[in-house]
């Protein structure tokens, strides 16, 4: 059993062998974190950076928030079809080597984003959303491998996700969010589904 969790630790990183000791029951969460301090892994943080390495970042402790968005924006500023962000606590994200760049605008409902991006090869790697304030949302592929370790609570904005895209794992799904009230009328390139 142990040379199973060792090639667990190595193979998949501590956080998926947190999950593997997990699965032993009666083992919690906890008990499974203290296994694993106890042999001189730190859990609580994790390094990521954009394509280049210009600008580089540490979050500590787990996301708040782990979500997945189809909204038009995600697409827009991802190139792709959804975002997936891990929203941390403001204190808990630290750029540790360059600097960021930040473009603004205002959403359909009114609300202000700032998307933080590499001046150098322009990954974005940072949204600041005005509806989550006191959160960071590090845009989840610039994490260092193991890139997604978090779980996903929810997915955002199904009514426009890419008819390839197949079923997501998250606790909640829904078809806009919470706070989407639109007061602004977008140009058809922004309207999502």
């Amino acid at each position: 059993m142990r040379n199973s969790f060792n090639r667990c630790k190595a193979e998949l990183g501590v956080q998926l062998a947190i999950k593997a000791v997990r699965m032993i029951p009666s083992v919690t969460e906890y008990s499974a974190k203290q296994f694993w301090t106890k042999r001189g892994f730190a859990m609580s943080e994790h390094s990521g950076g954009c394509l280049c390495g210009d600008l580089r970042y540490k979050v500590m402790g787990n996301p708040e928030i782990g979500a997945v968005c189809h909204c038009r924006y995600c697409q827009l500023r991802t190139g792709s079809a959804f975002g997936t962000l891990a929203y941390f606590k403001d204190e808990n994200v630290k750029i540790t080597a360059g600097k960021g760049k930040e473009y603004s605008f205002t959403s359909e409902s009114g609300t202000q984003w700032e998307t933080v991006f590499c001046d150098t090869c322009a990954t974005t790697v940072f949204i600041k959303l005005e509806v989550r304030a006191g959160l960071t949302g590090v845009t989840a592929g610039t994490l260092d491998p193991p890139t997604f370790w978090f779980e996903l609570d929810r997915e955002a904005f199904t009514r426009s996700k890419a008819h390839f895209v197949g079923d997501i794992i998250a606790k909640d799904t829904h078809e806009t969010i919470a706070y989407y009230d639109p007061k602004i009328e977008e140009p058809k390139r922004r309207k999502g589904g």
